[in-house]
């Protein structure tokens, strides 16, 4: 089979398609043919050594994909050959076979295509669980996404509104960003670029609740930006961060979350997998109960042959990237 590897922490480019053995389970885990497998910023990290898990080199990155099962090791007893599935793993998943943990694997609707499939996996479980969990959401509450045209904002904004938000704010860069947030069903949209972010931000929340500011807060992004939004938080609010696209991780005033009574969490959603994965397969039930009532749809923006992964990772990584990019293994370029 074909595999991305990576033989050493550098930057992504230094990685290549190559040549490798065919993958066996083990007891308990199944061999996945992967379809479409799903991109994200995390996949940068771990190839150039500055994610919080390291994997033994060599390896292929990728955390999420979806395929068709190819080989069942023994022990697995709710799989069988030709199951189309979902799949989750630490790393792997740019390859043309993923070698997956029975449980780790979710059951496809009929309908969904393999590149949807891909695309509701790590972003939107990432989103789901800091809505649902570190948010605590509950329907009515109103929501302010940062970085709502990437991957886990576009996710939060339409997981957002499908769970019962009475008000998604979308923050992006542009006209990309606002382009994206209306596909994806914001209620509003607020352009960063502006002057006096730190003022201007809040200004702009107040204007849209009646200066009552937003419940919750999704950051995926960091930065002056949240900074920024902190300041544009109701009375007990919920602000989660999930990631520092920007590249800054912010830092929080103590007294002003006190004064205003406001919670701080982060989420990191590999240890949902690890920790409770009873929990994230009800997730990702949920999530694809969502799809096919119609109430979500991903936005896939770019396709990219596995070969061209650094390309698709390029894309995130200056900015230009919208929406999920996701990448189809050469043999599979008719998906």
């Amino acid at each position: 089979m074909k595999a991305v590897i990576v033989h050493d922490f550098a930057p992504l480019k230094t990685a290549k398609l190559e040549q490798v053995d065919d993958l066996t389970p083990a007891i308990g885990e199944v061999i996945v043919e992967m379809q479409a497998i799903e991109v994200n910023f995390p996949d940068i990290l771990v190839m150039e050594g500055n994610y919080q898990v390291k994997p033994p080199l060599p390896f292929a990155p990728g955390k999420a994909g979806a395929g068709i099962v190819a080989a069942v090791g023994s022990g697995v007893d709710t799989l069988k050959l030709g199951d189309r599935v979902g799949v989750q793993v630490e790393y792997g998943a740019y390859a043309e076979q993923a070698c997956v943990k029975e449980g780790h694997c979710f059951a496809m609707p009929d309908a969904m295509p393999f590149d949807v499939a891909a695309a509701l996996g790590l972003a939107y479980q990432t989103a789901y669980f800091a809505l649902t969990d570190r948010a605590a959401f509950k329907p009515g509450d109103t929501v302010l996404v940062l970085g709502a045209s990437g991957g886990v904002g576009s996710a939060a904004v339409q997981l957002a509104k499908a769970l019962g938000a009475s008000t998604v704010i979308a923050a992006g860069r542009g006209a990309k960003g606002k382009h994206a947030s209306e596909i994806c069903g914001s209620d509003h949209y607020i352009d960063l670029d502006m002057d006096n972010l730190r003022d201007g931000l809040r200004d702009a929340v107040h204007e849209v609740t009646n200066g009552n500011g937003v419940d919750i807060i999704i950051d995926p992004v960091g930065g002056a930006a949240s900074a920024a939004a902190l300041r544009a938080i109701a009375w007990r609010g919920r602000f989660v961060v999930v990631g520092f696209a920007a590249g800054d991780i912010p830092v929080f005033k103590a007294n002003y979350l006190l004064v205003k009574n406001i919670a701080v969490s982060g989420l990191q959603w590999s240890d949902y997998r690890q920790r409770d994965a009873a929990q994230v397969r009800k997730a990702q039930t949920d999530i694809f109960r969502l799809w096919s009532e119609g109430k979500i749809a991903p936005l896939v923006s770019q396709r990219f042959p596995l070969g061209e992964f650094a390309a698709a990772l390029g894309t995130i990584q200056d900015g230009s990237a919208w929406g999920k990019i996701v990448l189809i293994p050469e043999k599979n370029n008719d998906i």
